[in-house]
């Protein structure tokens, strides 16, 4: 497993506040929220960004998918609305390289974003 912040997150080398953790999904607090609630949800697979996935990986974004929903209903935001964030690559902000979708909600967003 590489050596990024993200896979030491998973392998419990460094403490994170955990909300949900399955077979192969790990959601944390953010340590810089950006809204009320902002939760980072990580497969523990390392994929450094989106560009990189593959036909394979299918079934892990749906893991995702639904790990941010059951986070949205314990956080209790799953009926007042959330947003999910992907950024891919550096030109979209993502700043470490391993695949995590932001989960942000607590507050009404606007459109378009950044």
């Amino acid at each position: 497993m590489p050596d990024c912040i993200f896979c030491k997150i998973v392998r419990g080398e460094i403490p994170s506040r955990k909300v949900y953790e399955d077979d192969e999904v790990l959601a944390f607090h953010d340590l810089s929220p950006q809204a009320p609630v902002h939760v980072l949800l990580i497969p523990k697979l390392h994929v450094a960004r989106i560009a990189d996935l593959e036909d394979h990986h299918e079934p892990l974004l749906g893991r995702l998918i639904i790990a941010a929903n059951k986070v949205a209903g314990q956080l209790n935001i799953k009926e007042s609305g959330f947003r999910l964030v992907i950024n891919n690559g550096e030109n979209a902000n993502q700043t470490v390289f391993h695949l995590h979708l932001h989960l942000l909600g607590g507050r009404r967003f606007t459109w378009p974003p950044g």
